[in-house]
């Protein structure tokens, strides 16, 4: 079995009726049939002989060859978007960009106005809470006072008269309190952020352990094959291990 991993189709010459191939079609049909003809070697038999082992490291540094060429012309390709990708983060960054590495102008604004804003809104809002609290406790002592005069009222038709008035007053109350509480915690220009802060580092650990331990081995051994690939042989809880690979 041979095949010649150079061996590409020709482009079409004067007057024939399909365009010529570009650059990407032509690495493309090369990758393809290259991987065409390593899917006919791939069968599970191992190399007999040295003429099949000869054959096969053709294909394999004609893949190699063809993926280097393919990834060259993918840069080439994408670099005019690269540059005018770049260019366009460079003009809007210093306006607003909002990242680890840069903060623009429309960020920082708001940032710096941000802590103008909220100590006067916290203010604010705290003000309308307690005027809630009081307009609802009203409230409530109104409510617990018509219901007394309610039940003290039987047999006396004026008494009742009174209490059924000064429960409706109370109820009355009680709705200005709701509205009084909904202003006071809604649009109020404030958001709540919850944050976590670290104070057990080894509770935290265990409760990270529970909650995602495959996602933690996998930090761990992306840690471990860095360390091991810069010449460290010995990893706390790994084993490292010597192979060889055909390249």
């Amino acid at each position: 079995m041979s095949f010649d991993p150079t061996a590409i189709a020709a482009t079409p010459g004067p007057g024939h009726n399909q365009p010529p191939a570009s650059e990407f079609d032509l690495v493309k049909q090369e990758i393809e049939d290259l991987f065409m003809e390593a899917t006919n070697w791939c069968d599970g038999e191992p190399i007999s002989d040295q003429a099949t082992h000869d054959a096969i490291e053709k294909l394999y540094d004609g893949l190699h060859a063809a993926g280097a060429k393919a990834e060259k012309l993918r840069i080439k390709e994408k670099e005019p978007f690269d540059t005018a990708i770049a260019e366009i983060q460079a003009r809007f960054a210093p306006l607003i960009a909002d990242n680890k590495s840069a903060k623009g102008k429309v960020t920082l604004g708001k940032q710096e106005l941000s802590k103008l804003l909220t100590p006067w809104r916290t203010r604010v809002a705290q003000e309308k809470a307690a005027e809630a609290a009081r307009i609802a406790e009203a409230a409530a002592t109104a409510k617990r006072a018509a219901d007394e005069a309610m039940r003290a009222s039987a047999g006396n038709l004026a008494a009742r008269e009174e209490a059924e008035a000064a429960l409706a007053d109370a109820k009355r109350l009680e709705k200005t309190a709701g509205r009084s509480w909904k202003a006071a915690t809604t649009a109020t220009g404030l958001r709540t952020v919850w944050r976590a802060v670290l104070e057990d580092e080894e509770a935290a650990m265990d409760w990270l352990w529970a909650r995602a331990k495959e996602e933690v081995l996998a930090v761990a051994q992306r840690n471990a094959d860095e360390v091991v690939r810069g010449g460290v042989r010995q990893v706390p809880g790994f084993r490292v291990v010597e192979s060889k690979v055909a390249s």
